[in-house]
């Protein structure tokens, strides 16, 4: 789209004011065509510069090695409580993931497994492979959403529906 505002505004407009300055032998024709080549330039380089700040963040497989835990603050209140403080998960750099279930600071049991990335696009997607029998949150790839400076993991449990977790150390709840 935007190769056609360059094509049937921006470049019309240009040839215009060079045409008008041309036969005019006008200054005030001059200005403006610089200035509104000045102020093309400015957005671009403007874009190029804040384009960090609105960019989501492109993910590879080393992005997604750490400790996760339910983030509490995406619907906050004694469900996702209750989550944190039974659900946690840790992929390994040697591609392992480490599923546990919790009774706060006490692991109670372990479910292991595997990790793959895929790259159909730009950002990789996480792919799990748990050994059998597994635990009902990790019976699918979680759903990946990006932000511009971080990124979460939607499991879609049968039992508790979507269960958001981020990355993060685990402590007590106070």
């Amino acid at each position: 789209m935007a190769g056609l505002g360059f094509i049937f505004i921006v470049l019309p407009l240009s040839v215009l004011l060079f045409v008008l300055l041309i036969y005019s032998k006008k200054k005030s024709f001059g200005i403006l065509f610089l200035g509104f080549w000045g102020g093309i330039i400015g957005i671009w380089i403007l874009s190029a510069i804040l384009k960090p700040f609105y960019t989501k963040k492109i993910l590879d497989k080393s992005d997604f090695y750490g400790e996760y835990i339910i983030d509490r603050n995406y619907f906050p209140g004694k469900q996702a409580d209750w989550q944190y403080n039974h659900f946690r998960f840790e992929i390994k750099k040697n591609d392992s993931i480490y599923f546990y279930v919790t009774e706060g600071a006490n692991i109670k049991e372990t479910y292991t497994g595997s990790i793959q990335t895929k790259t159909p696009f730009q950002s990789a997607r996480l792919m799990i492979n748990m050994e059998s029998p597994t635990h009902h949150v990790v019976t699918s790839n979680p759903t990946i959403y990006r932000e511009i400076w971080d990124f979460f993991l939607v499991f879609n449990s049968p039992k508790f529906n979507n269960m958001y977790f981020r990355k993060g150390n685990w402590k007590e709840i106070e």
